[in-house]
């Protein structure tokens, strides 16, 4: 049995599996990709595409992928470290429908009301029903309005459907293609194409190569890690990450701690000023801000750092010698990583998925790692993890202090660009807007292994006994010499 129930995201899995195992074994070569797609696909019987050979070099492609490169061969000289969403093209072509088709509901009506909406004369009377000359359909949509029967139909692809910001295109031959000026990699088109069709790009080879060169790497956890892997407990993962070779693992819901404690400091003075604010921590959010309402990004939104880029910069304060990987259910964090390549906090960032694959190729099973418990950070930072949890927490940090404000949620990316726009025009009613890309928060990320009922009881189950609050974290993280500002690097001045 697979771990997932979606084919294309276990075909996803599997390659990442035999990637990671090849890399610890140090046998990856050039031929690789061809090597997993004969080893994943056996035999010569199709049983997802049109034949065995779309098959494998649909694997082939994921497998580039996976090893951090472009998918397609013949884009190798274009690789974008910035842009982390890739189209598989090979996996793209099954989805090439007509967006405007005529069904068998079409009676031959004599209003011929299509022929007379379209003004590219695209539509004729056939010998059955209306039919469609594609070659000068413009796919507007002026049929599919007056059609009485609605025997016209519009289906738009899942990619561009779930594409907040309108930066997904089709090519000449209807492969989807990715406008990394407008793409904010929130991986929207990632979770909703059926094919698997657009995947992030990976650094699992290169975390793997430091490990085995005994490179001192602490891995930051995010909070929505708890209850992603069965029944394994947070002390269970953190010991199972370890084992993989890192040389130390931490709660980034430590540093959300912090940065929340100083966003309540910033919140005085916008609300003094009769400013709103927007949060910071969900990095698709902010492009989404910073690329398409940058009004808002320059005079709203918290220029507070990310509790992941904080907690990089405080572990390379203590040991500048280490690497730093995140591991989260995120991919635009690969990107926030990747803004300030080679010089940047973060070395890598790994999903759910990845260090799945990782601890699945060196026969890890959490469940039976023996181990005590070890709480580091309090709940409030730990529920970052769901929509409302930023919020919360900063009317805690506010309470213990009589500071009063409103805040308002924006659940997903539609949600936010609706709320952005109310902010630009000045109709936003509450004093904080918490925007998270994905629907119910990090925890319903595009790289998460489980996001059913179940897990969302495993996390809130685990913290019921934890008694941290806010103030002991910060007491215990001296984060004090640490610059928290967004667009500035390394230790305060």
């Amino acid at each position: 049995m697979g771990l997932f129930d979606h084919e294309a995201r276990q075909f996803k899995f599997d390659v990442l599996r035999e990637v990671a195992f090849r890399a610890y074994k140090g046998s990856l070569h050039e031929d690789v990709d061809d090597e997993i797609a004969h080893k994943l696909i056996p035999t010569m019987k199709a049983d997802f595409r049109c034949c065995v050979y779309k098959e494998r070099e649909i694997i082939r492609q994921r497998t580039r992928l996976a090893m951090g490169k472009n998918p397609s061969q013949h884009q190798n000289g274009t690789f974008n470290p910035n842009q982390i969403v890739k189209v598989i093209d090979a996996a793209c072509d099954g989805c090439t429908i007509k967006r405007i088709q005529i069904t068998d509901s079409c009676r031959k009506c004599m209003a011929k009301s299509c022929v007379a909406a379209c003004k590219f004369d695209a539509i004729a009377m056939g010998t059955n029903r209306a039919v469609i000359n594609y070659d000068q359909c413009k796919e507007c949509g002026a049929c599919v309005k007056q059609c009485p029967f609605h025997a016209i139909i519009e289906t738009v692809r899942p990619c561009l459907a779930s594409c907040p910001v309108d930066a997904i295109s089709m090519d000449d031959d209807n492969i989807a293609i990715i406008d990394d000026a407008r793409c904010i990699n929130c991986a929207a088109c990632q979770s909703a194409c059926p094919f698997g069709a657009i995947e992030d790009a990976s650094w699992i080879v290169p975390v793997i190569e430091l490990i085995k060169l005994n490179t001192p790497i602490t891995a930051m956890i995010a909070p929505s890690i708890q209850g992603q892997f069965d029944s394994a407990t947070l002390s269970q993962i953190k010991a199972g990450i370890k084992m993989l070779g890192f040389t130390d693992v931490v709660e980034v819901a430590t540093a959300a701690d912090t940065v929340v404690w100083h966003e309540k400091e910033e919140l005085k003075k916008k609300k003094s000023n009769n400013i709103k604010m927007t949060t910071s921590c969900c990095p698709a959010f902010l492009n989404l801000a910073k690329q398409h309402f940058p009004d808002v990004y320059e005079k709203n939104m918290s220029t507070l750092a990310s509790p992941m880029i904080v907690m990089a910069r405080y572990i390379k304060s203590r040991n500048p010698n280490h690497g730093v990987v995140f591991i989260g259910p995120c991919v635009a964090k690969k990107q926030e990583a990747m803004q300030d390549y080679p010089k940047a906090d973060v070395d890598y960032v790994l999903t759910y998925e990845e260090i799945a694959a990782m601890l699945v190729a060196n026969k890890i099973y959490l469940p039976d790692i023996e181990v005590d418990s070890d709480d580091q950070a309090s709940n409030y930072g730990r529920y970052f993890a769901f929509g409302g949890g930023v919020s919360n927490a900063l009317k805690h940090v506010g309470a213990t202090e009589g500071f009063e404000f409103s805040s308002s949620y924006a659940d997903g990316c539609q949600e936010c660009k609706k709320q952005l726009l109310l902010m630009k025009h000045n109709r936003f009613t509450a004093d904080v807007l918490e925007g998270m890309s994905c629907v119910g928060g990090c925890g319903n990320g595009p790289a998460i292994i489980d996001n059913s009922k179940k897990a969302k009881q495993r996390f809130d189950l685990e913290n019921k006994s934890n008694s941290i609050n806010i103030h002991e974290t910060i007491e215990h993280y001296d984060f004090s010499n640490i610059n928290l500002e967004r667009n500035q690097k390394g230790v305060a001045k």
